[in-house]
Parts: structure tokens; sequence; C-alpha cells
């Protein structure tokens, strides 16, 4: 069965549950809208089922996420020792509460990265004292030990994509055995991520590859692994004529030097693109690396007047910046889904994008909604920009295709309805009679 059949529709029996509203509990260990897309799909996914008349609650930790109104947010704080100014702080002796803290700094000070186990504990403390306040227990990719077991509702836990893409891709991309040691350390967590996977009731993703990376990466039985797709908020993410382009420029979302998210191709291919148009530039959406692969690649082609890094900005001044590109780009190696794909293509902005991972059910067939190369290949990619920024006419025939795409396929309400589904069937499952499970 194709991810496109799976996607949305409820099974069988799932009706039974019943139509009223559910009192759900959104958990995420990790909230920053501003980087990666946790933050974003808690954000959206939350006010959507609001919006369906559910009661949703958040629970997280720092950086929290940043909600809409009518959504609460209950915070569960860590030691948050991974903020800044000064990530990897050793906390203050009046700041540590119990034994899970002692635990978190233990696995700092080694060089591991403990927030997915010791949020899963609070949590699990937290739910066990409010039993019987939720109907389900929805887990954003977590993972941790604390969540198994009983945690006085079903639990449905969405995987965006199996962290150990991550760790294999920045194991490759490293140096010398140093920092492929330090690599093992800090991805240690996975190896928990996995056991705790193979143990869940339900499992969400949000693509058919993600779909398969989980059940050959993390052994999760097929059957229990459903694919609900996301989506653009496709009323602030539209069209505007008004916003003027600018002549050359692109536009990418990226954390500069995560290997994954392949900002190296797309800085060389931006060098090999400027020798035939001056006038070609780019803007990253991210923090800028003041060393490592990216600012050397920056500083060896003479780059620094010609890619410009922003953070911190609004959702409308995203949204024009995206508008104000001739062309959006996503270059990654690997992606579970790629909002930025979904987002610029939902602004009727042209798209280059890679083949990896799921970014080709989202981006669509190549030369119709927008342009595909392989990833990892810098002449590709300076190839497809330099063809957009040449043609008019293409730019708006694929701008065009990629914002219809979206609007049929990507929206955060069918997210919402697709997942609400899996909530009632988790539901049904736990108070069916046993015989009949």
């Amino acid at each position: 069965m194709t991810a496109e059949a799976i996607a949305t529709g409820p099974r069988a029996g799932a009706a039974g549950v019943g139509d009223r509203p559910l009192r759900i509990a959104l958990l995420t260990y990790k909230g920053n809208p501003f980087c990666g897309g946790q933050g974003v799909y808690v954000r959206h996914l939350s006010r959507e089922l609001s919006r369906l008349g559910h009661s949703v609650e958040v629970i997280g930790a720092q950086p929290y996420p940043v909600l809409d109104e009518g959504v609460p947010l209950t915070e569960l704080p860590s030691l948050d020792l991974y903020r800044q100014p000064d990530p990897f702080r050793t906390p203050k002796r009046g700041e540590y509460r119990d034994w899970i803290d002692r635990l978190e700094v233990a696995a700092m000070w080694t060089g591991g990265f403990p927030e997915p186990l010791t949020f899963s504990l609070r949590a699990r403390r937290h739910l066990l004292a409010r039993r019987g306040e939720f109907d389900v227990v929805h887990d954003n990719q977590t993972l941790g030990y604390g969540l198994l077991g009983d945690l006085g509702a079903p639990l449905v836990t969405t995987i965006h994509h199996p962290i150990t893409v991550d760790r294999q891709l920045e194991l490759d991309a490293a140096p010398d055995w140093r920092r492929r040691a330090s690599v093992r350390r800090w991805y240690g967590f996975t190896r928990m991520q996995k056991r705790v996977a193979r143990r869940l009731p339900s499992v969400l993703t949000v693509s058919g590859s993600s779909q398969q990376e989980i059940t050959d990466h993390l052994g999760v039985r097929p059957e229990l692994v459903r694919v609900v797709h996301i989506g653009a908020d496709t009323d602030l993410f539209s069209p505007d004529p008004s916003v003027a382009e600018v002549p050359g420029r692109i536009v990418t979302t990226s954390s500069a030097d995560v290997p994954l998210k392949g900002l190296v191709f797309l800085v060389e291919a931006l060098a090999k693109l400027r020798t035939e148009r001056p006038d070609a530039h780019l803007v990253v959406v991210g923090k800028r690396a003041e060393d490592g692969p990216v600012a050397r690649m920056i500083e060896r082609y003479g780059l620094e007047g010609a890619v410009e890094f922003v953070k911190g900005i609004s959702d409308a001044e995203l949204v024009d910046l995206v508008r104000s590109a001739q062309v959006a780009c996503v270059p990654s190696l690997y992606e579970g889904f790629s909002l930025p794909a979904a987002e610029a293509m939902a602004t009727g902005t042209p798209l280059v994008a890679t083949t990896g991972g799921a970014i080709p059910e989202v981006a669509g067939p190549d030369g119709e909604t927008c342009l595909a190369v392989p990833p990892g290949d810098a002449a590709a990619l300076a190839d497809a920009l330099g063809r957009l920024l040449g043609d008019v006419s293409l730019r708006r025939r694929i701008g065009t295709s990629g914002r219809a795409r979206v609007l049929s396929r990507f929206t955060w309400t069918r997210a919402a309805q697709g997942t609400a589904d899996l909530y009632r069937e988790a539901i049904e499952a736990r108070t069916a009679p046993a015989g009949a499970r």
C-alpha cells in the first residue's frame, strides 16, 4: 500500500470510539520553533487539533515551543544545559532538584545527550500524578524509557525519522577518530530510542520514506507504523505579488554544519553559478557557524558578500523573505519530510530540491512541481538553480504547480484530522476486551 493510500484515512472500527472531543497531552522534549521541525510540528498540530474541538495541552521542556492562542503550555523544565550563551554549563548547587537532574548533568559531563531520557522520566512522573485527566498521550519523538508502561492513557508516538540516520551521516563526515568517538557518545541515546520504539503500541510518521526507515533502522513492525503527512500553513505561506522579487536571490533553511542538511554543497553550487550569474546570492535561514566546512567553503570561494545568514526572524519576515526569492532550495542529503520545501512551494516560489529521503514525496515530479537533483551533487544544484534564475516562464510554471500540490496534499488541517483518527484507534484498542484485540 502506498503512503498516499494510508496517509489520512481512518481504519475500520475507529468510529466506535465516538466523536466526542478528546483530551490530549502532547509531549515535546524540545520545542524550538526556529531550529528543526519539532517545534513547528507541535505548534501547528496543536492549533489545528484545537480548531477541530479537541482539548490539547502541550507539555514541554526548554526551549519551550511557541503556541497559538488557546493552546496551554505546561512547562516541565530541564536544567537547560545547552542554552545560549553558555552551552554545556555546570549548574549551581541550588539548581539541583532531584536525582533526574543529577542524571542529566552526569550524562552531559561524559559527552552524552540526556534530554530524551530525562524528559521522559519527568513526563512519566507528571502524567501519573494527573491520571484520568487525558484520553491520549502523544509523544513527539522523545522515545525515552519513562514513556513505556502504563501512563494512565494510551500512547501514540510520532517518529519524524530515525535519528540513527543523522548519526550515520555525522560519522561519515567526521574527519578523524576523535570526532567519530564524540559523535558515537553524543548519539548514545539512539540505542534507547531503538529499544523503546520496538515496544510502542502505535507509531505515527510523516512520510512513506520515514515509514520504511523506521522499519529498517528501528525494527518496528510495519503494521504498527502509520503515515500522516504534515503540511504548510497555507494561509501564512501564500503568494503576495506586492513583495518584489530580488534578482538572483536563492533562499534556504539550514543549520550550517549539520551534514545531512547539505549546505556545503549549496555553497559550492553558488560559487559555480556566480561565474555565469554574478548577481546570484544566497540567504540562509539559520545560524551561521564561525568555523567548520561551510565557513571554510565561503572563505575559499570568496563568497562573504554573497551568503547571508538570518535567524530569529518572525513568521511574517520569513514568509516575505521566501516570497522575495527567485528560487528556494532544499539541498539536504536526507529529510524525513521537509517542511521548508512545502512552505516554499506554498508561497509559489519555485523549488530546487534533492531526492534525499522523503523530499520527493513532498516536492513532487522533476520538471513539474520542482527541479530535482541528486543529493550531494553541487554541479547538478548549480545547473538547476541557473535554469530557474534564467527562465521567468519556467519559474512561474513550477511555482504555480508547486502551490497547487501543497494545497491538495499537505495542510495542517488534514494532518490534524488524520492524527485524531489514530488517537481514537489507540483509545479503542486500549479499551477493547483482550480477546478482541
